[in-house]
């Protein structure tokens, strides 16, 4: 009876992992190809060769983008050197990236691991960035003032909370005011290899001020990109795993409520939002397994959408571009300024193309 029992276990062990090896491949879209959808006059980013996991572009045609991630169960070309953020002028008619200089900061710039990145521009036009970084591996928010002139970054504020434990993006909504999501609920990375694995959806987002810090969305299969649109009214957030975009109501007490959610075939990362139309642009991957478990001979594609109407009955979903990874690999953000599209990588190279 009691080897009954052991085999009885066993078997219903093998089944529920079985069960859970089947969706978990499902959600990382194991099993898909791309068909490439090219763009005319697409060339390479110089000076980028170790990720653009995020970018963001200003009004006035300069763009930031974070460079050089190191994160969990993720390729890095540049494992021993501390990431960076780049400056991009895209008025220039071959641009070029500059690292920008980190002043005042009073931390180790050598585990600077910056992810995430957005920015706020106050009534006299002071232009902050907020970067989401994981020195060694932890989480935390670094506050900066750009100075345009010096090309530097003047470091103001590093923000941790109990609250932001497993940070991945950010949108600013002032200089130290912001929306965040956590990919993780667990800090331990057995644990949140499990919480992936299992499908716990569990990751959440949070609303943080200096006098208030409280989760506002959860149940999240890992929460990822985030952003809102130009009116602020909206608040958009990326669900990776379960291939979803949803859309909140952003009520004046900081609370979010849920409107709708869109499907999508492609595991959904960093969301640009064009500040004239609207539009939203998002850096997808196609097949979540390449990308964490990275093989240079099967590399992971790329894929960027632009939704229009997203907050109509029927939005209108454009794959605008498709790449099987022998040029760019891993798209994870995409952001367009005056009829050209920038997409960023997590860890490799960055593409500029005419529309």
């Amino acid at each position: 009876m009691a080897k009954l029992t052991v085999l009885t276990l066993m078997g219903l062990g093998l089944a529920l992992f079985r069960d859970h090896r089947s969706s978990y491949e499902e959600r990382l879209n194991a099993f898909r190809e791309v068909k490439p959808v090219e763009l005319p006059n697409c060339n390479l980013v110089k000076g980028i060769e170790a990720g653009s996991e995020d970018l963001e572009i200003l009004p006035n045609g300069l763009a930031f983008i974070s460079s050089g991630l190191k994160y969990p169960g993720i390729k890095s070309f540049e494992p021993d050197k501390p990431g960076k953020i780049l400056l991009m002028n895209l008025n220039e008619e071959d641009p070029a990236v500059l690292e920008l200089k980190i002043t005042g900061s009073k931390s180790d710039l050598s585990s600077f691991n910056p992810h995430g990145i957005s920015t706020f521009t106050d009534e006299d036009n002071a232009v902050y960035l907020l970067v989401v970084n994981h020195p060694d591996f932890k989480s935390t928010v670094e506050v900066f003032k750009f100075q345009e002139e010096e090309k530097s970054l003047l470091h103001l504020k590093t923000i941790r909370h109990k609250l932001l434990p497993s940070l991945n993006d950010i949108v600013a909504v002032g200089p130290e005011h912001f929306y965040a999501t956590n990919d993780h609920y667990f800090i331990d990375p057995y644990l949140r290899s499990w919480e992936i694995y299992l499908g716990l959806a569990w990751s959440y987002v949070v609303y943080y001020s200096p006098n208030e810090v409280r989760v506002v969305a959860e149940g999240f299969d890992f929460a990822n990109g985030i952003n809102i649109s130009p009116d602020g009214k909206y608040v958009y957030i990326s669900e990776l795993l379960a291939h979803k975009i949803h859309v909140y109501e952003k009520h004046a007490n900081w609370t979010l409520t849920l409107l709708k959610s869109l499907n999508l075939d492609t595991l959904v990362d960093n969301i640009s939002v064009d500040p004239v139309t609207g539009d939203l642009w998002v850096g997808c991957h196609p097949n979540g397994m390449k990308i964490f478990s990275y093989d240079p001979e099967n590399p992971p594609a790329s894929e960027v959408l632009q939704i229009q109407n997203i907050l109509t009955e029927e939005p209108k979903v454009k794959l605008v571009y498709a790449e099987n990874g022998t040029v760019l690999q891993g798209s994870s953000v995409a952001s367009v300024y005056k009829g050209k599209l920038l997409i960023g990588t997590v860890y490799q190279k960055a593409l500029y193309c005419e529309l």
